[in-house]
C-alpha cells in the first residue's frame, strides 16, 4: 500500500472505487493508484456531463434559474462559471470540445479593459470571481491566451500593500450597496489582506505554470498560510468555521482548496501550518473513509466522494 494511505485512519480507495460514479473511479485509478486509464474523453460521454451540456444556451452560457436577489449582478455569468467548473473538474472537458470553447468565449466577453471579469459584483472589481474564472479557463486550455495574461497583470496591480488581496469595496467600508455604484471602487491598499480573497486569487496562480513560480505568488502563499483556521479581517465569510465548510469544485477559500493551491506554489509539510492542516483532516476522517466536513453548496449526492478524492490527492501529493 502507498505510504500516504497508511497515514489515514482508514484506506479510502476501496470506498471511492465502489462509489458507483465512473468519473470518481477514473480519477481514483489515475491519480491515487497510478493506473493507466483510457482517454479522458471517455468521461465526456457520461450522463452527468451530457445533462449539463444539453442545458447550455446558444451563446455558450447557462441560465441561472434561482432567485435573482440583486438587479445589478450578472447571474448567468455566475451560473456559466459554475457549470464550466463542473465539466472541467468532474469530467475533464477542455477546449477541444466545441461547447467548452463557446462557454469560454462567453466568459471572456466579460473581461474589462482593465483585465478583470466584470459583472458578478455589478460594476465592482471582484478579486474572488475574476481569478476563479481565470483558474477554470486556464485548466480548460487557455493557459497561453493573452486575455489570461491581462487578467494576471490586473490582479498584480490591485494587490494590498502587504502582498495579499481583498475585495476592493470592502477596504473602503462599503457593503453590498456598492453593487449599485456605476464606477468600480479602487481599494485602500493600506488595509490588510483578506484570506478569503487571497485564497481564491492563488487558485489562478497555482493553475498557471509560469505565474505559480513568481515571488508574488510565494509571498501571498505565506500570507494565506498565516491565516489557516483564523477569522478573516472582513465580514465576508469571516468566521474561522469557514475553513472547514467545503465544496467541489472549489468555490471559496477553505482548507482543501488552500492546501491544493499552496502545494503548487512549492510549499511542503515542513511548514507547521500545513502539518497542522493534515492532522486536522486526518482527525476528520469517518469510519467509511470519507471525511466529516460541512458541505456548503451543491446537490450532487456524490459530493462526499469528490471531497474525499480531493483530500486524498493532497495526502498523496504532499
Amino acid at each position: 500500500m502507498d505510504s500516504w494511505r497508511n497515514e489515514l485512519k482508514v484506506d479510502p480507495v476501496p470506498k471511492l472505487l465502489s462509489s458507483g460514479n465512473e468519473a470518481i473511479k477514473y480519477f481514483t485509478l489515475r491519480d491515487l493508484c497510478g493506473r493507466r486509464v483510457e482517454s479522458m474523453e471517455t468521461l465526456w460521454e457520461l450522463p452527468g456531463a451530457k445533462k449539463l451540456l444539453n442545458r447550455q444556451e446558444k451563446d455558450g452560457s447557462w441560465s441561472y434559474h434561482g432567485k435573482r436577489a440583486m438587479k445589478h449582478q450578472d447571474y448567468d455569468q455566475y451560473q456559466t462559471y459554475l457549470n464550466l467548473a463542473e465539466l472541467v473538474e468532474k469530467y475533464g472537458l477542455n477546449n477541444r470540445h466545441e461547447s467548452i470553447k463557446e462557454a469560454a468565449e462567453y466568459l471572456f466577453s466579460f473581461l474589462s479593459g482593465e483585465g478583470d471579469f466584470r459583472g458578478i459584483y455589478g460594476n465592482q472589481y471582484s478579486t474572488t470571481y475574476s481569478p476563479a474564472i481565470m483558474e477554470i479557463l486556464i485548466k480548460t486550455g487557455y493557459v497561453d491566451d493573452p486575455r489570461i495574461t491581462k487578467g494576471f497583470k490586473w490582479l498584480l496591480s490591485i494587490r494590498q500593500d502587504d502582498g495579499g488581496w481583498a475585495l476592493p469595496f470592502r477596504t473602503v467600508g462599503k457593503n453590498l450597496e456598492a453593487f449599485e455604484i456605476s464606477e468600480p471602487i479602487y481599494p485602500d491598499k493600506s488595509k490588510p489582506f483578506s484570506h478569503m480573497a487571497t485564497g481564491t486569487v492563488l487558485r489562478a496562480f497555482a493553475a498557471h505554470p509560469k505565474y505559480r513560480k513568481s515571488r508574488d505568488a510565494k509571498r501571498a502563499g505565506e500570507l494565506l498560510l498565516s491565516r489557516f483556521f483564523k477569522s478573516d479581517k472582513y465580514q465576508d465569510r469571516r468566521s474561522k468555521d469557514y475553513w472547514e465548510r467545503v465544496t467541489f469544485p472549489f468555490l471559496y477559500t477553505d482548507i482543501i482548496s488552500a492546501l491544493d493551491s499552496v502545494y503548487f506554489l512549492e510549499f511542503n509539510r515542513k511548514n507547521q501550518e500545513i502539518k497542522g492542516a493534515f492532522n486536522f483532516l486526518r482527525d476528520k476522517q469517518n469510519d467509511d473513509g470519507t471525511f466529516n466536513l460541512k458541505i456548503t453548496r451543491g446537490s450532487d449526492k456524490d459530493l462526499p466522494y469528490w471531497l474525499c478524492l480531493a483530500i486524498c490527492r493532497l495526502f498523496k501529493r504532499y
